[in-house]
């Protein structure tokens, strides 16, 4: 193993490491467009946001 070997890994750990930071991205900004379409076809329908996120009231809500 010499020396060039080593240098390649490290150049393609970059940019694979890079690309992955990229689909990350991307797959984050496509959840919240998501989560943002859907807050306005609630809103659409005349629906109240519920609490507690899309399962419904927390635990501590239900007293």
């Amino acid at each position: 193993m010499n020396g060039e070997d080593i240098l390649a890994k490290r150049a393609n750990y970059g940019f694979e490491k890079r690309q992955r930071e990229i689909r990350k991205k991307k797959k984050k900004q496509e959840k919240a467009e998501r989560k943002r379409e859907a807050a306005e076809s609630s809103e659409d329908a005349g629906e109240e946001p519920r609490e507690g996120g899309p399962l419904g009231p927390s635990r501590t809500d239900r007293d």
